[in-house]
């Protein structure tokens, strides 16, 4: 099970997290709305210094693609993941940069799941998020027993107002498509500044979780 923390920007708070939990990907917001936007909070060359098995991820909504272009290459990102509405041939071009293609898609009861079918050779992943008032970052849960509508192939993160009392409950999800969970919002101690022993507990139990299911 893969392990994504969004809306990351203090240089200190990455290094912390990057000792005690080292996630699979660390994302960064460039929506200038969001109270998690990283901006000029975040230290370019730290950014691009850093190495490792994790892949940086920038978060954009609605963006032009010479933008988000720009922002990949500045800050030397492995993966783009789109917030808004991006259609299918923007994620196709994008996907020509070389980096990952992450495609957002707010779900709730009305949601028609055939709309995914134009994305899934352009994209890696799919993320499903809660439908709220924001892009991102609502801090709710959806119903995740709408998962069982979703029958492509295509690898997907959930998201949405998980918390750390939700591994047991995450660990459970049988579908063959779940790869990975995304935290971001219940796991700060402000916005933009995570608590890093919160999401080291939540990631153990995870996989305590997961172990011992495969143990049975």
């Amino acid at each position: 099970m893969k392990i994504k923390v969004c809306g990351l920007r203090d240089e200190k708070n990455i290094r912390l997290l990057l000792e005690a939990v080292l996630p699979d990907y660390l994302g960064f917001i460039f929506y200038e709305p969001s109270p998690r936007y990283a901006g000029e909070m975040l230290n370019v060359s730290f950014l691009q210094r850093i190495r490792g098995s994790f892949k940086k991820t920038g978060v954009i909504v609605d963006a032009s693609l010479s933008t988000a272009e720009l922002i990949s290459s500045k800050y030397g990102l492995d993966a783009l993941q789109l917030h808004g509405n991006e259609s299918a041939d923007f994620c196709a071009s994008l996907g020509s940069l070389g980096v990952e293609i992450i495609k957002t898609f707010q779900l709730s009861e009305s949601f028609d799941f055939h709309v995914l079918e134009d994305y899934a050779l352009v994209c890696d992943y799919f993320l499903f998020d809660t439908r709220g008032e924001q892009p991102g970052g609502n801090g709710v849960q959806f119903n995740w027993e709408l998962l069982e509508k979703y029958q492509m192939s295509v690898p997907f993160f959930l998201s949405g107002g998980i918390d750390g009392q939700d591994a047991e409950s995450i660990a459970q999800i049988r579908h063959p498509a779940l790869r990975g969970v995304d935290v971001n919002s219940r796991f700060e101690q402000r916005p933009g500044l995570k608590d890093v022993r919160k999401i080291k507990r939540f990631t153990n139990h995870l996989n305590e979780y997961l172990h011992a299911d495969r143990d049975i």
